[in-house]
């Protein structure tokens, strides 16, 4: 099974349909963005602290890592940030490209997998911006690694990720609003699944996710070189049960170090 051209369908299939995660920023958020009034996020809802950027973002090299659609990338643009973004899905490049041509903004798009960032040398970058998305990869090390490579010393890496507790439910359940635990951690997609389920969810050009626990997602980043020097949660907004009990996403600031 591949998973990368899997997910990679999945993505396109998306965009098509138009989920939330791949509408892009509008013009007026643009705007603003020029003027100094900006703000992104890398988990469901909530901004990311503007302590956690430098003063100006201008001539800042910039990855947004497994962030097309157009949201995190344009708007970290329209600061003066020279802006690179990498995704799986060439669909959602292209909503990035859009917004940069409709708002004259410089802006690089490259479709490629978030695990291999061999396109881009040692110390290419000032920071990395990396939304929930390494639910996608079955292996998140290669992630941390490759992110740290690219990174020039004290390079920050702002991460968006999931609680694995999310994972331990039923899924379907949950959007019936009824907590059902089903699964353990880590976990797959496609773990419960019969094999017809697995054709049936394949051929739909389904997503396949990952549970990872926090310790590949806290200890992975910290292994890779890097220290935590921020972090903060969030939830869905009130629209899954869990909400009520506990947020389920978390996002760091991490800021690689050379000891």
């Amino acid at each position: 099974m591949n998973i990368v051209k899997q997910n990679r369908k999945a993505w396109d299939k998306k965009v098509e349909e138009g989920s939330v995660y791949t509408k892009a920023v509008s013009k007026e958020i643009i705007e603003k963005s020029k003027i100094g009034e900006w703000k992104i996020t890398v988990t469901a809802g909530k901004p990311v602290p503007k302590s956690w950027f430098p003063s100006s973002l201008k001539g800042l090299k910039i990855l947004c890592l497994a962030s097309g659609g157009g949201q995190q990338g344009p708007v970290l643009a329209a600061t003066g940030a020279e802006v690179t973004v990498l995704d799986i899905s060439r669909k959602q490049l292209e909503k990035d490209e859009l917004v940069a041509t409709e708002n004259d903004l410089e802006l690089t798009t490259i479709q490629g997998d978030m695990s291999d960032l061999s396109v881009f040398g040692d110390e290419s970058f000032d920071l990395i911006v990396h939304p929930v998305a390494n639910l996608f990869v079955e292996d998140i090390t290669p992630v941390w690694k490759e992110a740290s490579r690219v990174l020039k010393d004290k390079g920050v890496l702002i991460s968006g990720f999931t609680n694995p507790l999310l994972f331990i439910f039923d899924d379907e359940e949950d959007m019936k609003g009824n907590l059902v635990v089903k699964n353990s951690i880590p976990s797959s997609t496609l773990d419960q699944m019969t094999s017809e389920e697995i054709t049936e969810h394949l051929m739909a050009n389904k997503t396949i996710e990952y549970g990872h626990s926090l310790e590949a997602q806290i200890q992975g980043q910290i292994d890779a070189g890097f220290v935590i020097a921020g972090l903060y949660e969030d939830d869905f907004g009130g629209s899954r049960p869990l909400d009520k009990f506990i947020k389920c996403f978390v996002a760091t600031r991490a800021v690689k170090m050379k000891f």
